[in-house]
């Protein structure tokens, strides 16, 4: 049977900065370099791109992020039995209004119909991963899983995630919602990097379960680091990066980074991170120098259900 890590390998790429810092919406030229660096990445065997319903420019280019993901996926040179092992996870629950207005909502009927959407806009009858992006503050959590069940059952998704969970919740959403061998959840996507590593926790969770880990902004911090691992990168003949993303590899064999795609350069020195194996002495030497981690964001404290 292939389970879903064996769907999406061991990295993939997410293509939020492309648009949220604009990237790819300064002329065509440039986001046909963006959608090269897609391109690349699928050349190479890369089959996991993530991206949202939120990531977009602004409140009423909603969904920007999904168009262009399909756009790349369709213009790829690709087979179609290659593109057929493609798998796109997308995510909803966060709003944008007027004014940038920005909220939580996990109501049944927002989230069955932003998944809808997101179909819609990525060209298909059924998501490949659709996740829970954030907590609703102003719903219980155990309505809102349930709310997730209710998407599922919809048919419209063929695996389910959730995103930015406490380990505590994961383990709860897991009881409820059943794990990836029972067709349940099959991957959390949380913030972890070098310099934040609040929730090492909830890789516990996920090796218990199988539950494969999404870690979002994976390189965070590295540029700042080169004390901590520019030695190995020279030793190994890297960067300080592919070095940084084998660290983060190291650490449980769930993980698998989603590094952001923007141009063909960054694409390919992420991926020679795979090619790196770093010594348990090496790895001890990382985790001595690095600095103490960030505190959790204020942002994902205000999220939290009330009960």
């Amino acid at each position: 049977m292939t389970t879903f890590r064996d769907k999406i390998g061991n990295i993939g790429f997410g293509s939020m900065y492309a648009q949220f810092n604009g990237i790819a919406l300064g002329s065509d030229e440039a986001y046909q370099k963006v959608l090269s660096a897609l391109h690349v990445a699928m050349d190479e065997g890369v089959t996991f791109f993530d991206t949202a319903d939120i990531y977009a420019s602004a409140w009423n280019t909603f969904g920007q992020n999904e168009l262009m993901v399909a756009d790349a996926l369709r213009t790829w040179s690709g087979t179609a039995e290659q593109k057929a092992k493609i798998v796109i996870g997308t995510k909803a629950g966060i709003t944008r209004k007027p004014g940038e207005v920005w909220g939580r909502n996990a109501s049944v009927d927002y989230l069955l119909r932003a998944a809808e959407a997101s179909a819609g806009r990525l060209g298909v009858s059924k998501l490949d991963l659709w996740q829970h992006h954030r907590t609703d503050p102003s719903l219980g959590f155990e309505e809102q899983v349930q709310n997730l069940d209710a998407v599922r059952q919809r048919g419209i998704i063929e695996h389910i995630g959730v995103s930015n969970y406490s380990a505590k919740q994961l383990t709860r959403a897991l009881e409820i919602l059943g794990t990836p061998a029972e067709g349940g959840i099959v991957s959390i996507q949380n913030q972890l990097n070098p310099v934040y590593r609040q929730e090492l926790d909830v890789l516990e969770v996920c090796e218990q379960y199988g539950v494969v880990y999404l870690p979002w902004s994976p390189s965070k911090g590295v540029k700042e680091l080169d004390s901590v691992f520019g030695a190995i990168a020279a030793d190994q003949g890297k960067s300080t990066h592919a070095v940084a993303l084998a660290w983060l590899r190291s650490l449980s064999p769930t993980i698998v980074p989603i590094p952001g795609v923007t141009r063909v350069e960054t694409v390919l020195d992420n991926l020679s991170g795979l090619d790196i194996k770093l010594s348990d002495q090496e790895i001890a030497e990382i985790n001595a120098k690095l600095p103490a981690t960030l505190p959790m964001d204020a942002e994902l404290l205000g999220d939290q259900p009330k009960h």
